[in-house]
C-alpha cells in the first residue's frame, strides 16, 4: 500500500512491484498518520505477515520512503528509494512468466556477522519476495533472479531471467554455463535508513549515521549555488 498524495511514476512503480509478487495483496491509499494502525488492522483482516508501504514526506519534489517489516509484532525497516527505473522506462528484452517463483540472490555481506542490520535486512527481504511455497497464483517453476547487492552501504534490487541457451530441458546433471541471466526490470537502489522494533516506529534497533536527507541535499546545494552567485556579483 502506499500513502494518500504519492506521485504517478511512483505508482508505476508499486504496480511493476505488485506483479514480481504473485503472494501480495493490495490496498487502498492510506494517511501517514494512521497508517500504523490501519496497517496492523489489514494485516489481521487478510490474515498477511508482513508488509510494503510507500511514504512520501515532501510532495512538490516527492522524495519516496518504503518501509518493509512484519505485522503487528515487528521488527521494520526504513528505506529510501532512489535510481528508480520502470518496466516502460528501461524497455529491457528479458522477460518471464507472470507469477512464476523466483530465486532470491545476496551479496556476501548480507551474512557479515559485524553488520546484524544487514542480516535483519536479509530476513526482511527473504520474507516479503520469496513466494510461499504452493501459493495458489504461483507457477510451479522457476525462471527468473531477484538479486540483492550491497555497494556504498546501499542495496542495489535487479531482478534477471534465467534463460536456457540450447532448447533442450535443462537437467540436475547439465552445466550451469548453459544459463543466461538477462535483465527483466525494474530496478532501484534502497538506501537504509532505520530500524525499528514495531510497525512503522518503536524502538529503534539501528541507525543509519552516513545517512544524509534529500531535503538537506537539496539545501546545501542551494548554499553553494547561492554563494557563487553572490561571488560573481561582487
Amino acid at each position: 500500500m502506499c500513502q494518500r498524495g504519492i506521485g504517478g511514476r511512483y505508482k508505476s512503480m508499486l504496480s511493476n512491484l505488485i506483479d514480481l509478487l504473485p503472494h501480495s495483496k493490495t490496498e487502498s491509499k492510506v494517511e501517514r498518520k494512521q497508517a500504523r494502525e490501519e496497517i496492523d488492522q489489514l494485516c489481521y483482516e487478510r490474515s498477511c505477515n508482513n508488509f510494503v508501504y510507500f511514504e512520501s514526506r515532501n510532495h512538490k519534489v516527492t522524495d519516496l520512503y518504503m518501509w518493509l517489516g512484519k505485522s503487528p509484532s515487528g521488527p521494520s525497516f526504513k528505506f529510501a528509494l532512489t535510481n528508480i527505473r520502470t518496466y516502460d522506462e528501461l524497455k529491457l528484452t528479458g522477460n518471464c512468466l507472470k507469477y512464476s517463483r523466483p530465486f532470491l540472490s545476496f551479496d556476501g555481506s548480507f551474512d557479515d556477522p559485524a553488520r546484524p542490520h544487514l542480516q535483519l535486512c536479509k530476513e526482511i527481504f527473504a520474507q516479503v519476495f520469496n513466494t510461499p511455497k504452493n501459493h495458489p497464483k504461483s507457477k510451479p517453476f522457476i525462471d527468473h533472479v531477484y538479486s540483492f547487492s550491497l555497494y556504498e552501504d546501499k542495496i542495489y534490487f535487479r531482478c534477471y531471467q534465467v534463460l536456457n541457451q540450447e532448447e533442450k530441458m535443462f537437467t540436475e546433471t547439465d552445466d550451469i554455463s548453459k544459463l543466461l541471466l538477462i535483465e527483466i526490470g525494474p530496478r532501484f537502489i534502497l538506501n537504509p535508513i532505520k530500524a525499528f522494533g514495531g510497525t512503522l516506529g518503536g524502538e529503534a534497533l539501528w541507525q543509519n549515521e552516513k545517512y544524509v536527507g534529500a531535503s538537506k541535499l537539496r539545501s546545501k546545494k542551494y548554499e553553494s549555488f547561492a554563494k557563487k552567485r553572490d561571488f560573481k556579483d561582487k
